[in-house]
């Protein structure tokens, strides 16, 4: 479903890609008897791990017909939450689900309201400044949806015409950086999340939403509308995506890329890309999108038995 990388595309991603995998590199080693660090003691006091969700970003995360939490990157925090467990030596951890949107789940980070963030996140420069990241667990870029019938395939196309995103995304960025670099005079209107502002697009009340085009994917299968709308338009930003945790604490960041390197070395991170992008999901759609080269390549990275090591 989604079409090949230019050559500057390939680079540039390639650069957020080598980004992403360095900001999880783990400072030095902490030692068992030195402590543990805020979050992991937190934790442990309290035998919770906090899982921030998405209630729309299939396959990520999302609800399942029984409202629960499920998806990839949730499927990816279980992994890290069992590391969590040995770190702390507390094999019955629970779990707390708490909601997030894209607006408010970095301060949810912040603010300690989640120990992990488990949806959709671009992990970015700016963002490092703020909160950590995970080993680069999918890189997506920002589409268009537009209906059937638009003849919108371009961002010159899009001359004077209402484009929603969903607030708090490196999408609505991307739009105003275009908007302002073709002169287009775009109407951008916001939504507080990926469902709203799809429903913008369904009730006629913008001509395109721009998000992550997998997410644009997973959306259209969700509702079953590949005959209603398309997603269209080369890449307006590339996007390397990462669970998202506290910042300045190596002891947790280890323990985030060592669950990242255990699935790595045990050839799991393939097949459970394929049960969320290939295969069909439990709540009844099929994406069929494939692994991208470079997402294949960086989960090579974090095979220990390849050669690489902590």
């Amino acid at each position: 479903m989604r079409g090949p990388l230019t050559a500057a595309g390939l680079l540039l991603a390639g650069a957020l890609l080598a980004l992403s995998v360095a900001w999880s590199v783990p400072g030095p080693a902490v030692a068992q008897d030195a402590g543990l660090s805020p979050t992991l003691a937190n934790i442990k006091r309290t035998h919770t791990v906090r899982l921030g969700y998405r209630e729309a970003s299939p396959p990520f995360s999302f609800l399942d017909q029984a409202n629960r939490p499920i998806g990839y990157s949730l499927e990816l925090c279980e992994a890290i939450v069992e590391e969590i467990g040995v770190e702390v030596d507390d094999a019955n951890l629970k779990v707390e689900y708490v909601k997030v949107t894209s607006d408010d789940r970095i301060q949810a980070v912040t603010e300690n309201k989640i120990d992990l963030e488990c949806g959709s996140t671009t992990a970015n420069a700016e963002r490092a400044k703020l909160v950590a990241f995970s080993p680069l667990m999918f890189v997506a870029g920002t589409k268009l949806m537009v209906p059937k019938a638009s003849t919108i395939s371009a961002p010159t196309d899009l001359k004077g015409k209402t484009v929603v995103v969903t607030k708090g995304t490196t999408n609505e960025q991307a739009m105003h950086a275009i908007d302002k670099k073709f002169s287009l005079g775009l109407n951008i209107v916001t939504s507080p999340d990926h469902e709203q502002s799809y429903q913008m697009l369904v009730d006629g009340k913008a001509d395109a939403f721009a998000t992550d085009d997998i997410l644009l994917y997973g959306l259209i299968a969700r509702h079953k509308a590949q005959g209603q709308f398309k997603v269209t338009g080369e890449y307006l930003s590339y996007d390397p995506y990462g669970i998202m945790f506290r910042k300045g604490e190596p002891q947790l960041t280890a323990v985030v890329d060592r669950a990242f390197r255990k699935l790595g070395s045990n050839r799991d991170l393939i097949p459970l890309y394929n049960k969320w992008f290939v295969g069909r999901l439990p709540t009844g759609e099929k994406l069929g999108v494939s692994i991208s080269p470079q997402l294949e390549e960086a989960f090579k990275v974090l095979d220990d038995t390849q050669g690489t090591s902590n």
